[in-house]
């Protein structure tokens, strides 16, 4: 027998409705706070990437020549498609812009409890928006969707982080521009394993630092949960000429960013945490990660800002901020706390008859039915016993049960119970059209 392949899913119907209930609510949430949602090919140039991430990305991607001989991927995110949608756009766009997607995605990496070679991810971005507000729209459009789904403050919690905070922390401890990034990246991994055995990795940066006391002063920085704080053990490192004032400035804004979300309600679910610093290199600014308050499940979301992506694709300046939502972990979660989605009926009539003229007359207002908007079923197996079809029906997936005896019809509502006794010609009058059939327009060349 045929497997489907290491760390990728089948979606049975059951699942697959599932997954479409799950979709539906991050879509609708996304629309309610004027997001429009967008799509790119699953196929793009493997230079998209290796340009955003780097040639060491290739590893964990599924990449291959095609058969034009193009170097090609299957995407592993939705960013670099929005920069290139975007980008070759960006003068025409109406500003801000304000774009979703919910999309399958593909990395090459050991499968993993919450963490497979195919996902699907929920992304939302707002381009061209320097202000907090849209750093605070993202975070908060994460939490409606959360707290739409049922999940609470007591389930999940948002930890909130700066790199450009970070970076200005780090100027004072005496490390150059150069080594930001290499620097950050390491800190990034000092929750999975002790800090002192990060010295060899940081000794390896620079031979001229003192990592001892630097490392020590980090660790003191990401320890702190308060804005004045950090205020006053950041002033008090030493700090270089002017870093005082852009300390404070970004301080500020945190603080600015931190009432926001509180007057929108969400004060009780995010908290500053600088031990979030996100390893990905474009982060310019907030970043911040989605998890449960409980266990030790991976981030359920996560994003910031990145602020000089467009830049570096070729572009100009484009401020953005992001957030992303995997499928994955979110559905590993909902489990956890029985708040499995409900699964809508799929039909709203069945029709059932027992011999070929009630057949017929079925068929024929099947077809009518299915043009007003309803979904309607029967029967396609040689005819049998009404008792038959009935067994076969699941009340929790149909509304209604149409039974043809000659002339004669019974209509019988499952839930709430209720039964009508019609003649056969009356029951397209009994489904009046629940919905109108879009206008196509043709424009004549």
């Amino acid at each position: 027998m045929i497997q489907n392949l290491p760390g990728f899913r089948d979606f049975y119907p059951e699942e697959c409705a599932l997954r479409h209930t799950l979709f539906e609510t991050m879509r609708n949430c996304a629309q309610h706070f004027g997001f429009e949602e967008y799509d790119a090919p699953i196929l793009e140039p493997l230079e998209l990437f290796t340009e955003k991430s780097g040639d060491e990305i290739v590893d964990q991607l599924f990449s291959f020549t095609d058969k034009g001989g193009r170097a090609v991927a299957l995407r592993p995110e939705m960013t670099p498609s929005l920069v290139r949608m975007v980008g070759a756009k960006i003068h025409s766009l109406p500003k801000p812009i304000k774009w979703f997607s919910i999309a399958e995605q593909f990395r090459y990496e050991r499968p993993q409890k919450g963490r497979l070679r195919s996902f699907y991810q929920f992304n939302a971005d707002i381009l061209s928006e320097i202000s907090i507000a849209a750093d605070a729209e993202v975070i908060a459009l994460g939490i409606h969707i959360l707290t739409t789904l049922g999940l609470t403050a007591e389930d999940f919690h948002v930890r909130l982080s700066d790199r450009k905070l970070w970076a200005l922390f780090l100027e004072t401890q005496g490390i150059p521009t150069s080594l930001l990034q290499p620097t950050l990246a390491i800190i990034d991994k000092f929750d999975r394993e002790r800090p002192e055995q990060f010295l060899s990795p940081l000794r390896s940066l620079s031979a001229d630092i003192s990592w001892e006391s630097v490392l020590e002063n980090i660790e003191h920085f990401r320890s702190l949960k308060r804005i004045d704080a950090l205020w006053e053990f950041s002033s008090s490192q030493r700090p270089l000429a002017g870093s005082v004032s852009a300390l404070e400035q970004r301080l500020q804004d945190m603080a600015c960013l931190l009432s926001r979300l509180h007057h929108m309600g969400y004060g009780d679910v995010v908290t500053l945490d600088l031990r979030i610093v996100r390893g990905l290199a474009y982060y310019t600014g907030f970043v911040f990660e989605f998890f449960e308050r409980q266990g030790d499940m991976r981030a359920i979301a996560g994003g910031g800002r990145y602020d000089n992506l467009f830049q570096k694709f070729g572009y100009p300046d484009t401020p953005a901020v992001g957030l992303a939502i995997g499928d994955v972990t979110l559905q590993m979660l909902l489990e956890k706390k029985a708040l499995r989605p409900q699964i809508s009926s799929c039909v709203d009539i069945i029709l059932c008859f027992d011999s070929p003229a009630t057949e017929c007359l079925a068929i024929k207002d099947a077809s009518q039915l299915r043009q007003r908007g309803y979904a309607v079923t029967y029967s396609i197996s040689p005819i049998r016993p009404i008792s038959k079809q009935l067994k076969l029906i699941k009340p929790q997936e149909t509304t209604w049960i149409v039974l043809y005896d000659g002339e004669k019809v019974l209509i019988r509502r499952l839930e709430p119970r209720e039964e009508h006794r019609l003649h056969a010609e009356e029951v397209l009058n009994f489904f009046p059209p629940i919905f109108k059939s879009p206008e196509w327009k043709t424009t004549k060349s």
